[in-house]
């Protein structure tokens, strides 16, 4: 079966955007970005939570489209209430269903990208669905935003995998999740 990797950029605090969806401090440059581009190339299926997906529009995803982000991937867009009237052949809309998902998992031919977002990331953790985590914490304090995990209402122990120190401050950390 096939891991699901929650691999994303968080604050020192633990947030995944600002107020309005604001990543504008985060860092996008430098060793660490080329490592997350190159680990990227692994995949050939990514998840998103309908924020997520709709959050590509302000940069010229058009509605039913594949994100050019990920481009080489199937794009599995999770709500239960996106409704699209065109879909790309490259583009799925699941609903947020436990065994469907399980048997996602069992199918692919990949492990599968979580790009976001953190209400999605938290209810496939309270599911048991999310294997890794791998963050790009960048050195900065937001304050306020979308957490790295929303609604999550159980504590869960980490295992360290590997850690990464770039330039700027910036590590990589990736974490397996001990259910």
């Amino acid at each position: 079966m096939k891991k699901i990797i929650y691999y994303v950029a968080s604050s020192i605090d633990g947030f995944i955007s600002g107020p309005n969806n604001d990543v504008s401090r985060y860092i996008y440059e430098g060793t660490a970005i080329e490592t997350y581009l190159e680990d990227l190339k692994a995949f050939k299926h990514v998840l998103m939570g309908r924020k997520t997906y709709e959050f590509g529009y302000q940069f010229g995803v058009k509605p039913g489209e594949p994100s050019p982000t990920y481009s080489h991937m199937t794009q599995y867009i999770l709500s239960d209430h996106l409704e699209l009237e065109h879909l790309h052949n490259q583009v799925k809309i699941l609903p947020l269903n436990v065994e469907i998902l399980t048997k996602l998992k069992r199918e692919v031919d990949s492990d599968i990208y979580l790009c976001g977002g953190g209400k999605l990331a938290g209810w496939l953790l309270e599911n048991k669905l999310l294997d890794e985590v791998k963050i790009k914490l960048n050195p900065v304090i937001i304050g306020h935003g979308t957490k790295l995990f929303e609604d999550v209402d159980s504590a869960y122990a980490l295992s360290l995998l590997d850690e990464l120190k770039y330039d700027k401050g910036l590590m990589i950390l990736h974490y397996a999740i001990k259910y």
